[in-house]
């Protein structure tokens, strides 16, 4: 007994469950041993009759209570205990079984439990009758955990856990009044870990937590998870027909704590934002929303790209039931959502994953292979089938619980290549000797496979930077499986491009032109994106060349060339309203800058864009496919004037764009074209309803047969300056 006692006390007992709880002692007999601290007196009860079983007695004034019965047959019990001046009647934690299966522990093991994120973590169920709270967590090379919290006085000798040997996940079904407070929803707790040494180790918020704490506190919060009333059915049941490659995409970017705050620039709720934001995006006509990381993250300044907390909200904007709200409330409004997801690091916190139970568990013991000199963050095991497991159960739950449409996938590069901002020497080459990551390539597919199959009219996109072949493939056809890359080229180039002076523009004509070289390798979507207005590169107005007619202008061509170049489109918040400074975290939008003409001209025209976009099927059908582009003219350096044509399906009417980007105005341009008959223009980014100079072409022109630029017919324009001009071929 005294070695007990002893490990118990220290909180280091090998098999609490072998010892605490009702035994069968050498002789048969029953044996009763209960440590709790805050008790005076502890008697067994018979759960059925009430009878005294036995009065326990303290063995340690530590709170060991023991004794030994004559009786030989087991029987449900209760435990009556007196605190102070209270007698409460409490479910024994120690004589449940375990809520696991050989089924979870059999797939977590193989590394293909869909639904891990409905075993591990804390999920308030019914077991064996009894309502409570039951925790689980992977940690396979600890001597002991325990779940503490506000519930036992955060005192890990309370409730051990114990240690599925199978797989290393510990677990413990606590009733709801078993504890010395309520454990109930909303309280605190954190796993307390001991390493294979018996090393205390930093108290660890759960891996698998769906709630967590308001920045700076730190710990998992117990949620009830309780149903919630969905109006989103038709959206979900029809959502494929607006996520597939043939779709009109466009998005708008988010950082929920920056796009609006409160009169005291404190962070909205959910729910407010989406009160604000939705109506706001639909105005616009983009048609979805694309968040920045809304996993749990602790520090502000990394936007939420380094998660501690990959199944939880951030608390920052409120509960997980507001959260899910937010996504209700954009399904009703026609919006699809996706989220940004970030399986390819994490930080160095110490209540988060880095040595989780004493080694490293989720990331690699190389830091040549897990350390990630970029972000100073550490880059995840994917070889290991548990943390493969863990990270697309992540993906899936958000998928699954809070019914988001699409998954970005952050810095997928950094995830590939294993010397990726790496010099010779400080990587580790693969078993071929080559610089792939074969196990994040594995990770990935395997990823978008379970995504596509499992959740219809979902999609993902990947954050890819590199010429990595295949990336937006089938995966039985080599690829990767997204559904969709960015196109960091293309946007790369052309805003190189935008910042020169136009007289210079001639020299670097290609910038333009070359991402129609490669535009159909993969499902692109034109980003501009957070990391464009950052760091000080400033905000895409600024990178504008000229005076303020000529920045907007420049502006207004450039947005124009971008919806009507192939590839979905995605925008940064205030980018569709000419922001002039640069992203800052930490405030509101410039949203003042709306009372002035300028700024709102580049809204309207967004606004006006995006219809165009949705409702010109040449414009969106084939974004993906090369049959719905062909160039007139890419050769006109010295014009710096660009010409093409887009193609929607059979049977739709085709669109003849031509952008200029100089201050000059040409008349009687000539412009070849494959249709003769009236060709409507429908839409003029120099319009003066949008500042511009109002130079165009009276609504439309009629094309002769006059063969142009290797096209049987031609039409003759005027082109505004600086300004995108697209012409409907009606024939």
């Amino acid at each position: 007994m005294h070695e007990h006692i002893q490990a118990l006390n220290n909180a280091q007992h090998p098999n609490p469950f072998g010892f605490l709880g009702m035994q069968t002692n050498e002789k048969g007999y029953l044996q009763f041993n209960v440590y709790i601290p805050w008790a005076k007196r502890v008697s067994v009860l018979d759960k059925a009759s009430g009878k005294v079983i036995a009065k326990l007695d303290k063995v340690d004034e530590q709170g060991l209570f023991s004794k030994t019965t004559r009786r030989k047959k087991s029987a449900a019990y209760q435990l009556q205990v007196t605190s102070g001046d209270s007698k409460r009647l409490i479910d024994d934690p120690f004589s449940f079984g375990c809520v696991l299966g050989e089924i979870d522990t059999h797939l977590f093991l193989e590394g293909n439990h869909k639904h891990l994120y409905n075993k591990l973590g804390a999920h308030c169920i019914e077991h064996e009758g009894v309502a409570g709270v039951n925790f689980a967590v992977w940690a396979p090379n600890a001597s002991h955990v325990a779940v503490v919290g506000d519930f036992n006085d955060w005192d890990g000798r309370c409730h051990p856990m114990r240690k599925l040997l199978n797989c290393g996940i510990w677990e413990i079904f606590i009733p709801h009044h078993s504890a010395r407070h309520p454990l109930q929803e909303g309280c605190h707790y954190k796993f307390e870990v001991k390493d294979a040494n018996s090393n205390l180790l930093p108290l660890k918020a759960d891996p698998m937590g769906s709630q967590a704490q308001y920045r700076p506190d730190t710990s998992s919060v117990v949620n009830a998870e309780n149903p919630f009333a969905w109006g989103d059915k038709k959206w979900m049941s029809s959502r494929e027909a607006m996520n597939n490659r043939h779709a009109p995409i466009s998005i708008y970017e988010v950082h929920l704590g920056s796009w609006q705050r409160d009169e005291h620039n404190e962070f909205l709720n959910y729910r407010d934002i989406a009160e604000r934001l939705i109506p706001y995006v639909q105005d616009l006509g983009f048609t979805h929303i694309q968040l920045m990381p809304v996993s749990e993250y602790p520090f502000d300044g990394s936007w939420g790209y380094q998660p501690v907390g990959l199944f939880a909200p951030t608390a920052r904007f409120g509960s997980p039931k507001d959260f899910k709200y937010f996504i209700d409330q954009c399904h009703q409004a026609g919006l699809g959502v996706l989220i940004d997801w970030v399986p390819g690091h994490f930080p160095v916190d110490d209540h988060g994953l880095v040595r989780f139970d004493g080694t490293c568990l989720y990331e690699h013991e190389d830091p040549r292979k897990g350390f990630h000199p970029d972000w100073n963050t550490l880059i995840y095991n994917y070889g290991r089938t548990e943390v493969a497991n863990f990270l697309r159960a992540s993906a899936m739950h958000w998928l699954e619980n809070y019914h988001v449409d699409g998954v970005r996938v952050d810095a997928v590069a950094s995830m590939l290549y294993l010397d990726y901002s790496r010099n010779d020497g400080e990587w580790v080459a693969n078993k071929f000797g080559g610089n792939e990551n074969l196990e994040a390539v594995d990770f990935l597919k395997g990823f978008n496979e379970e995504l596509y199959a499992d959740y219809p009219g979902a999609f993902s996109v990947a954050e890819e930077s590199t010429s990595w072949p295949g990336v937006s493939k089938p995966t039985d056809m080599g690829g990767l499986g997204f559904g969709f890359k960015w196109n960091m080229g293309w946007m790369n180039d052309t805003l190189q491009y935008m910042g020169r002076d136009p007289v210079h523009r001639k020299f670097h004509h290609n910038e333009i032109s070359f991402g129609l070289v490669y535009a159909f390798d993969e499902n692109f979507v034109l980003p501009l994106s957070h990391d464009e207005v950052v760091h000080g590169k400033g905000s895409i107005l600024a990178r504008m060349p000229g005076d303020d007619w000529q920045r907007f202008a420049n502006l207004r061509a450039y947005y124009g060339f971008m919806w009507t170049h192939p590839g979905k489109k995605l925008m940064f918040m205030g980018c569709e309203f000419a922001q002039q400074n640069e992203w800052n975290y930490q405030q509101s939008l410039d949203w003042h800058l709306l009372e002035h003409q300028p700024h709102q001209g580049v809204q309207r025209m967004i606004r006006d864009l995006n219809s165009l976009y949705k409702n010109t099927p040449a414009l969106h059908q084939q974004d993906c496919q090369n049959e719905g582009f062909d160039w007139i003219d890419y050769q006109n350096s010295e014009q710096s004037v660009f010409s093409y044509v887009r193609y929607g399906e059979e049977g739709t009417n085709p669109v003849l764009v031509v952008v200029n980007f100089t201050p000059s105005v040409h008349r009687d341009f000539r412009v070849g074209t494959p249709i003769a008959g009236e060709h409507r223009e429908i839409f003029n980014s120099d319009a003066a309803i949008y500042g511009g100079s109002d130079v165009g072409n009276f609504g439309s022109v009629n094309a002769s047969v006059t063969p142009w630029q290797d096209q049987p017919n031609s039409i003759s324009i005027t082109v505004p300056p600086l300004a995108t001009v697209v012409f409907e071929i009606v024939g």
